[in-house]
């Protein structure tokens, strides 16, 4: 796609055509990813209860390389569609390539720091003596994924920023596609080891998939390691953009330690239970989020090129689809939560414990259409500090606190109901900060008009 053409088509095209254009690859690749967690999650649980419980432990550490890699990727896609649509395309360049190289750095500095005591991770990300066995083996080889993992987010963020949505996709849903082939063989014979070593295989395989058609793909932006002159401006840039990734995956990595120790010291069942619930539940944001993402390069176009009006109409039709989807999503698994908790794993404490979590996070499903999309507009046209706030509201500033609060006061039920109360106050708290990002929206329309 030539840059004059995509520049027209981001700028002119009906956002309602436009949008899932660009959305359906990205909530292709998100639900593939999804499906691969929820398979990964599936297949580790036939081998008991300690197994699954483990994955859970574990996934914190896979949400810390994914705040990285999406800080990163998110934040420059999100500096290179605005620079795109400002046609300030060397500039674009530059981003692409500091974000890039310093996702590989990070990833080698995580993988050489964990991979010196993968036991002693485990027991800091919160597992107990039944599971931490279980928890080294699976997380040494998500440690050596690393920097695969970190270079595969910002390469899929940065294509998908600059209107490649479908090729990202093709990379993505490869190394998931794969996992999910690979998982139940080598479990079968590696036991939970084998996950770890299907994760590993995929990711690697995902990354050279991205970085192959960065290079090939006419009219991508490519990877030039004489383009890595990094600035502190340039960082200020990214990390002002990715701040909400930041927080809104770091916090996910905390809240899940804090899960981990807070479910682990109850029972070994209700670790594993909320670990299928909070799989589950991150197969129905897949689709939001995937939905999202396909909103935030037409954003952050329009906003760059100061289509004001564009910006105004993408949000509110991206809101009106984002409730219906959930809405209904939050309706099938609300009826079907016992049967869905029991595909995973057949133990009736397990299943007593998830249905319940289940069905308290599906009552609040709808909210988070406005929370989400309050926060990826806000992200996209570079108010990065407010989405931020937003983001950190959902897993932090109020799920960790309720976690701690609720479930000495009220034991199981409160950790099964913490999700849904934090997800009312941060709906809360987002209607009064859009408030002010729509007012400022308004006064540069009216500015631009006089």
């Amino acid at each position: 796609m030539h840059l004059q053409n995509r520049f027209e088509t981001m700028t002119e095209t009906p956002v309602s055509r436009l949008i899932p254009r660009m959305a359906i690859p990205t909530v292709i690749s998100m639900l593939v990813s999804s499906i691969y967690n929820l398979a990964d999650t599936y297949f580790v649980s036939q081998i008991d209860t300690g197994a699954s419980a483990a994955v859970g432990v574990i996934f914190s550490l896979m949400a810390l390389i994914q705040a990285i890699g999406f800080t990163l990727g998110m934040g420059s896609g999100n500096c290179v569609s605005r620079l795109l649509g400002a046609k300030e395309d060397k500039q674009a360049e530059r981003v692409t390539a500091v974000a890039f190289f310093t996702a590989l750095l990070f990833g080698l500095a995580v993988a050489g720091i964990g991979l010196c005591s993968p036991s002693t991770l485990a027991r800091l990300l919160g597992a107990n003596d039944e599971v931490l066995s279980y928890a080294a083996d699976y997380a040494t080889y998500i440690l050596i994924a690393a920097p695969f993992m970190m270079g595969s987010f910002v390469l899929n963020n940065q294509m998908r920023a600059q209107g490649y949505a479908t090729y990202s996709m093709i990379g993505l849903s490869t190394g998931g596609v794969l996992n999910m082939v690979l998982d139940p063989i080598f479990i079968r014979f590696f036991g939970i080891s084998g996950a770890g070593i299907a994760t590993m295989v995929s990711q690697m395989i995902s990354f050279v998939i991205l970085f192959v058609l960065t290079e090939r793909v006419s009219g991508v932006i490519r990877v030039r390691l004489s383009r890595f002159r990094p600035s502190l401006g340039i960082y200020a840039q990214i990390l002002h953009s990715g701040l909400p990734s930041f927080a809104r995956q770091g916090l996910a990595s905390l809240s899940s330690v804090v899960l981990n120790y807070v479910a682990g010291g109850i029972s070994t069942a209700v670790l594993s239970a909320m670990t299928i619930v909070a799989r589950i539940m991150m197969f129905i944001y897949s689709a939001l989020i995937g939905f999202a993402q396909g909103f935030q390069p037409v954003c952050g176009f329009n906003y760059g090129a100061k289509r004001y009006d564009r910006v105004f109409e993408s949000y509110r039709f991206c809101l009106r689809v984002a409730v219906v989807l959930l809405t209904g999503l939050g309706i099938v698994f609300f009826v079907l939560a016992p049967w869905v908790i029991g595909l995973f794993r057949d133990d009736p404490n397990v299943i007593k414990v998830g249905k319940v979590a289940l069905r308290f996070q599906c009552a609040s499903l709808p909210l988070q259409a406005y929370i989400m999309m309050s926060q990826f507009l806000t992200q996209s046209i570079g108010y990065g500090v407010r989405a931020a706030i937003v983001a950190m509201g959902r897993q932090g500033l109020f799920l960790i606190p309720l976690y701690l609060i609720l479930t000495p006061l009220c034991g199981v039920i409160g950790l099964q109901s913490a999700q849904f109360f934090s997800d009312i106050l941060t709906f809360t708290m987002s209607i009064f900060i859009m408030r002010s990002v729509m007012r400022s929206l308004q006064e540069q329309q009216a500015l631009q008009k006089a």
